[in-house]
């Protein structure tokens, strides 16, 4: 499969989330077109800038498949029935992190966009849900999503779709970037790899050449 349906396309503004401390993390469905420039959606924003957004993290896509994972795991959430309710700029079933590589290109509406890195998991998933344990679930289970960095900027509203149009590094899944980087169960030659995949976002190049010294 080459196509999915986007869902809902979902922007946030910062809003005070842990006392005093702003947070975009809640994404709400919009309607009509939305634009894509080189940091993501227009209008959409990021809290902190030192370690969201930005051009190698401009669109994040957590899977809706995962909604209904943790439906067995935390039970019934309005949270859940929410398309960005892990903070996913773009709602999309039946594509998950097995399918995803690094580098992989998509159209989406009218923009061209690449798979950039997966995503780390915080503590905000688990203040916003008010479920402990969920950032160690997301990390044994692999269910992080991913970003994407803008090739070419453009516009998309629901019911576009996502069309993967190139594949990238077809043996660096998510999930095995994942499981290499962000639960750090890499072995030294992976960490070389990555170190050297030009696709990867500068940021986790940089954390494998350090775990590769």
């Amino acid at each position: 499969m080459t196509r999915w349906t986007i869902e809902a396309v979902c922007t946030g503004t910062a809003r005070p989330f842990h006392g005093a401390e702003l947070s975009a993390f809640a994404k709400r469905p919009r309607q009509g077109p939305v634009q894509i420039h080189a940091e993501g959606l227009a209008p959409d924003e990021q809290a902190d800038r030192r370690v969201h957004g930005g051009p190698e993290m401009a669109l994040h896509l957590y899977p809706l498949d995962h909604h209904d994972w943790w439906r067995g795991k935390i039970g019934a959430s309005p949270l859940l029935d929410e398309p960005g309710g892990f903070g996913s700029n773009l709602a999309v079933r039946g594509l998950t992190e097995e399918h995803v590589h690094i580098g992989d290109r998509f159209a989406c509406g009218t923009a061209l966009i690449e798979v950039s890195q997966p995503r780390q998991p915080c503590w905000k998933i688990e203040h916003r849900f008010g479920h402990k344990g969920m950032v160690a679930s997301i990390i044994a289970s692999g269910r992080g999503g991913w970003y994407f960095r803008v090739i070419e900027t453009g516009e998309v509203q629901a019911g576009d779709s996502l069309e993967r149009v190139s594949l990238g590094a077809e043996e660096w899944s998510i999930a095995r970037v994942f499981r290499a980087l962000v639960a750090g169960k890499g072995t030294a030659d992976e960490y070389a790899e990555l170190a050297a995949l030009p696709t990867l976002s500068p940021r986790l190049r940089d954390r494998a050449a350090t775990k590769r010294g």
